[in-house]
């Protein structure tokens, strides 16, 4: 499967009206479940191709700095309701965080507490295979799609947030001293 096909999907279950992630990932599965199973394994390894190539630390630390703390699987869960939202919005994220600032949502999170993620979006292909097969996904060989724990800068350093991510910081954060 090539990235824009893996793309499009998402874009059809976006077209033409504002869904939340939930229904994205509903509309994936549908779409994904009338296509041949390798079709829908073709999908699934994809989808970890982006994971691991989204598994950035400073993504982590956004996430972090936005949903108020997240541990590895609420970091997936982030990048589940951020892949929901498009190619571009996972681009973005991926290659500067701190652009996540200017977006309306992350904005009124700041003053609201909502949390970000999307699980669901994660299960897209394990639904679709399961409802076009009746049995689950094949388990294969999956790449690693975040750093490890221990590796990771201390997200708690509000010195090394304002650093790596001045725009969020300045929402979820107090000034610095």
């Amino acid at each position: 499967m090539r990235t824009d096909d893996f793309w499009a999907v998402i874009d059809r279950a976006t077209a033409d009206r504002p869904a939340s992630p939930a229904e994205v990932a509903e509309r994936a599965v549908a779409d994904l479940a009338t296509r041949d199973p390798e079709e829908i394994v073709a999908w699934g390894h994809h989808l970890d191709k982006v994971m691991a190539a989204s598994g950035t630390e400073d993504l982590w630390a956004a996430a972090y700095l936005i949903n108020g703390g997240v541990d590895e699987a609420g970091f997936d869960a982030f990048r589940g309701w951020l892949i929901a939202h498009g190619r571009k919005a996972v681009a973005a994220a991926v290659q500067k965080p701190d652009v996540l600032a200017n977006v309306v949502v992350i904005k009124e999170a700041a003053d609201t507490g909502a949390v970000f993620a999307a699980e669901e979006v994660l299960d897209i292909a394990a639904r679709a295979y399961e409802q076009a097969t009746g049995g689950p996904l094949p388990a294969g060989e999956r790449p690693r799609t975040r750093p490890e724990v221990a590796d990771l800068w201390d997200f708690d350093n509000e010195d090394e947030m304002h650093r790596r991510l001045p725009r969020l910081s300045a929402l979820f954060l107090e000034p610095p001293d």
